[in-house]
Order: structure tokens, then sequence, then C-alpha cells
């Protein structure tokens, strides 16, 4: 059963920091990409970045350039995203899904996962 599950959100104030995980079980993430993706309150689910492990390239939505960076630990199945000078607009639940290839539109991911809340304080 392919499951995965992103972990690592919290509170924290305007310009802290928290990194987010996303644990893959039942998949290779040598076969799919990871996308990360938020849903702020009242606003549609927007995609944030997305690795992929077969040739270790990385993508990065506009409001994550510059602060975000997205890694994996393949032997540990997870990967990670690390936010840095989070802002209150980044409040949001965010998910990870696995996809076909970083340029696939968020309907071609499955697997969502219950998704990790980060809250950002002014």
């Amino acid at each position: 059963e392919v499951q995965l599950q992103a972990s690592g959100g919290g509170f924290v104030q305007a310009g802290g920091s928290l990194r987010l995980s996303c644990a893959a079980s039942g998949l290779s993430l040598d076969s799919y990409v990871i996308g990360w993706f938020r849903r702020a309150p009242g606003k549609e689910r927007e995609g944030v970045s997305c690795f992929s492990s077969t040739d270790d390239t990385t993508a990065y939505a506009d409001l994550a350039k510059g602060r975000f960076t997205v890694s994996s630990d393949n032997a540990k199945y997870t990967v990670y995203l690390q936010m840095n000078n989070l802002e209150p607009e980044d409040t949001a639940v965010y998910y990870c899904a696995a996809g076909p290839t970083c340029n696939s539109p968020a309907t071609f991911y499955s697997n969502w996962g219950r998704g990790t809340l980060v809250t950002v304080s002014s």
C-alpha cells in the first residue's frame, strides 16, 4: 500500500523556519516525483515545490523561490521541505503527493497524505 505522510508543521513567528518531512512507503522515489502543495484557509490548493530523485531536479513556485528548499534522503524514503523566512501568508495545510513529473498538474498527483498545518504569526 502506497502511503505518503507529511509532518513537521507547527506554529512559528514571521521570519522563522520549519522543516517539513514527507515519508513515503510502498513506492520508489526513483519512480515518482514528490510534490509539495498547500491549501490556505479560504483559498485553493497551490503548488509549492517538487523533487525528482531520478535526475535530482527541483522545481519551485514563485512563492517558494529563495525561501524554500526541497531535498530528499532516499535511504529514508523521505523528502524534505525546508522553509525559511516564513511569512503569515505561508499559513496553510501542507501536503505531499506522488506524481509523474514536476511539470504535471496537481490533478495528476496521487496518494495525497494527510497534511501538516503550518501557522505563521505576525
